[in-house]
């Protein structure tokens, strides 16, 4: 069977990434971004909750500030869990494997993105990620 889950958006930030370091020393980083939606009478925005792991989420961390225009390349991902008072709920989020900033707002510079440089170097492989 053949399956496939894959999402490119392209947003603002609502705001600067939160980033935080798990138990096990691994960085995350959240943030949303507001996408607009065409609709009959006009556009409507949704905010998409967007998850970065390791390097990407470090780096998005470092060059990403609220208002950028970025492009997100992920997955989607839906988890529950339980709150506090033991209600289950409902997650969805996109979990990043690339990005790339799309305007320089907020003083990035395209040219001398490391976002952008981890996006090159995560499409790179070597002739040992070739399984024959």
């Amino acid at each position: 069977m053949v399956s496939l889950n894959k999402i490119i958006l392209i947003g603002r930030l609502t705001a600067d990434p939160e980033v935080r370091v798990t138990t096990e020393d691994v960085s995350l980083a959240k943030f949303s971004i507001a996408v607009d939606r065409p609709f009959t009478n006009g556009d409507k925005t949704d905010f998409m909750n967007i998850i970065c792991w390791r390097k990407l989420a470090d780096q998005a961390a470092k060059e990403m500030k609220k208002g950028m225009l970025v492009l997100v390349e992920g997955r989607i991902q839906i988890r529950t869990y339980d709150d506090k008072e033991g209600e289950k709920n409902w997650a969805t989020e996109v979990v990043a494997n690339q990005l790339q900033l799309l305007d320089k707002k907020a003083g990035a510079s395209k040219e001398d993105s490391s976002v952008d440089k981890e996006i090159k170097e995560s499409q790179e492989f070597t002739e040992d990620d070739i399984p024959f």
